[in-house]
């Protein structure tokens, strides 16, 4: 199956093109309107090294917002109001973390210098939105992803402290259920996403409900500053759905 070289001017293959790891396309750059572009049509960049690469996977994990797995410790992280929460705060402080932390599973990092600069030219034009872990007066957790329409597109998170990446999971979890978007986008499957509660559907439904996704007005306020969690944990105790309630075949 071909691969394609973009062009200069913005243009994407249709997702069905890429082959079947789910790499599209090859090139381009990383301007806010070929980003845009990118999001729109269910394809994003993911790349260690020159050239781009743009990919579409066969599969996209989703996170439904009600659908969220907050876990017993999670909650009880939440209640205790270990950490404050803020959104768009530090958006720069949050790529840089996501780039810099420890992993596991990884003795490198995809968010070279210049994604951090593309992405934090994303957040200056209102798209793309960060949330902050306080402990005490230093942010020891987050994560940033790309907001459209009333959908999420989660782009990385990191931790310095215990569960802080998931508290401030579950807190964007609770602003997107109050402001009604469709899903979290999380691009790449892993165990871990499908512990928090991602499904892993189709291609094709995914643009299904990424064109509805995109139907509706983009929101724009996203900023507070930073919060206790206790109240995320009773509001999402009320407002998740069990997965017992919910036919996981419903794809």
């Amino acid at each position: 199956m071909t691969v394609f070289l973009l062009p200069e001017e913005l243009f994407f293959p249709h997702p069905d093109l890429a082959d079947p790891d789910g790499l599209l396309a090859i090139g381009g750059d990383l301007s806010p309107e070929r980003l845009i572009l990118a999001y729109k049509f269910g394809i994003f960049p993911w790349y260690n090294h020159q050239p781009i690469l743009w990919w579409s996977p066969p599969q996209r994990p989703l996170i439904f917002p009600r659908l969220f797995k907050m876990a017993r410790s999670l909650y009880q992280t939440l209640k205790k109001d270990t950490y404050r929460v803020s959104f768009d705060r530090d958006f720069y402080a949050v790529i840089k973390g996501c780039a810099t932390a420890p992993r596991r599973d990884s003795t490198g990092t995809w968010l070279l210098p210049e994604m951090i600069e593309a992405y934090t030219e994303l957040h200056q034009l209102g798209y793309a939105h960060s949330v902050e872990v306080w402990f005490e007066d230093k942010i020891v957790g987050g994560l940033y992803g790309v907001s459209i329409g009333k959908a999420f597109f989660g782009e990385s998170m990191f931790t310095l402290m215990k569960d802080a990446s998931k508290v401030a999971l579950a807190c964007l979890v609770e602003h997107l259920i109050k402001n009604s978007f469709y899903f979290i986008d999380c691009q790449i499957t892993n165990r871990h996403l499908l512990s928090l509660g991602a499904y892993e559907v189709p291609r094709r439904v995914f643009l299904v409900l990424l064109d509805e996704a995109l139907k509706k007005e983009d929101l724009t306020e996203w900023q507070r500053e930073p919060e206790p969690t206790s109240k995320t944990a009773k509001f999402l105790k009320e407002k998740l759905i069990p997965r017992r309630n919910y036919e996981a075949n419903s794809f």
